[in-house]
């Protein structure tokens, strides 16, 4: 077993890993910006080492920093969580290099799935079927590239390879836009990325996004633990998930979770991983891997019962998975919402002091979150906070928990999007479910 970890993170994601890793025994060290040295975890860390000032740049992003409090403290391993550095192949090389243990894919797993263009062709290689489109990078030739445009069929959408988070994309409808749009798109991805390569496919029109859970470890054994549907999302950033996927048969999840264990098995992943699916009439279309946990993970573990962050740290140690796919269950329906700092109705930001926290509970209520009475809301990060888990026998068993949550719980002294939550789940829609991913932003009169 890991004898003390390094958690390269912050936030509710920071404090499940040390939960998890309190469970198995294991050592905790925190580090943390100048900012965060109240965060709850660094307060319940085994030991805490301060990496930088409060821009992440600074902190977080900080591989060197990371590295030295890994050795000053004695750690094996380091643990990224998810956002910052989880999915940088370069830190999980730089990690290894210098003798520890990154929680996660090999950095050449991450490099092969970071990169869109290399991921949709491993996954066609193992079957699993991908948007139609460009099969590989566009090239500098105008003529070509309009020739790919018209074969797809509009509209398309040019897609930046290193890209993620909703960057990096541009929805193109006529042909006379194209070549701005590719040329636009390039330079914002060698802007953001330090890639400028793009790829382009078939824009659908009222996809929704359904992901697989897996689960692999350095022996060649792997699961998939089922399916999550997040597709109610406001600029591309998923705002509720729920597991499993509304009007998913059972025969459709079996027959896509072979072929994602089969594409994991034969670029040898390992650890927790997920694959992104666009669904449309009846179809899968992959999209992008991520090689880290999910925000999302929680849902997951209620509907299984596999806790996602001590596996994650058993595969790090070394140890086989404790079971074979025939042993995977799905109980039940499980929703999560994501809690923000930030106004319901114009989104914006809202950093500051929480006067007063009360989480709600009750049966099949689950909450993951950082934040107590007297925290302040720094404005340096992502706006996230926490988020509400509910479970029930039925979904709309967990939609009444959900509820009765959002109606229980109080936070005094910033804004959240509470009343969006409260509001979605009133939405006749949602409550039927199966909303495409851009339902939201039309009920929202975004689009």
């Amino acid at each position: 077993m890991l004898e003390k970890i390094v958690i390269a993170n912050r936030g509710e994601i920071a404090l499940r890993i040390l939960r998890a890793c309190r469970e198995l025994g294991i050592r905790t060290v925190a580090v943390h910006s100048t900012a965060d040295y109240n965060l709850k975890h660094v307060l319940l860390a085994d030991e805490s080492v301060c990496i930088g000032p409060p821009p992440s740049s600074a902190s977080y992003l900080n591989m060197p920093a990371i590295i030295s409090a890994a050795e000053v403290t004695d750690s094996v391993a380091i643990h990224p969580g998810y956002g910052f550095l989880s999915e940088n192949a370069d830190f999980a090389e730089r990690v290894e290099k210098s003798g520890f243990v990154f929680v996660g894919p090999k950095a050449e797993t991450i490099r092969l799935m970071g990169d869109k263009v290399s991921a949709i062709k491993v996954m066609k290689e193992h079957g699993v079927p991908c948007v139609p489109g460009s099969d590989g990078p566009l090239g500098p030739d105008p003529d070509e590239n309009l020739r790919i445009a018209r074969d797809i069929g509009y509209p398309v959408i040019i897609k930046a390879s290193g890209g993620g988070g909703g960057r990096g994309m541009r929805v193109v409808h006529a042909e006379a836009a194209l070549l701005n749009a590719i040329n636009i798109t390039q330079t914002e991805a060698r802007a953001a990325f330090g890639n400028e390569q793009v790829y382009m496919e078939k824009f659908l029109e009222k996809p929704r996004h359904i992901e697989f859970q897996v689960l692999a470890d350095a022996h060649g054994n792997v699961v998939h633990l089922g399916e999550r549907d997040c597709s109610m999302q406001r600029r591309h950033q998923k705002v509720i998930e729920e597991a499993p996927a509304p009007g998913i048969t059972a025969k459709q999840r079996r027959m896509m979770g072979d072929r994602v264990v089969e594409a994991c098995r034969a670029v040898g992943y390992r650890s927790a991983g997920t694959l992104e699916f666009l669904y449309q009439d009846g179809e899968f279309y992959f999209i992008e891997m991520n090689t880290r946990i999910q925000v999302e993970h929680p849902v997951t573990e209620l509907i299984t019962g596999i806790d996602l962050v001590k596996a994650q740290l058993l595969i790090a140690a070394g140890e086989r998975l404790p079971y074979v796919q025939s042993d995977i269950q799905i109980r039940g329906h499980a929703i999560e919402c994501r809690i923000n700092a930030e106004d319901a109705k114009t989104f914006m930001p809202s950093p500051g002091p929480i006067r007063l926290w009360h989480a709600p509970g009750g049966p099949g209520v689950r909450v993951d979150s950082h934040i107590y009475s007297g925290y302040n809301v720094p404005p340096h990060y992502d706006s996230l906070i926490g988020k509400i888990i509910t479970h029930g026998e039925t979904r709309d068993a967990a939609i009444a928990r959900m509820r009765n949550a959002l109606a229980e719980m109080v936070i005094e002294g910033i804004k959240t999007n509470v009343a969006l939550h409260q509001e979605i789940f009133n939405h006749a829609a949602f409550q039927k479910g199966g909303t495409d991913i851009h339902y939201l932003e039309r009920r929202l009169g975004l689009r």
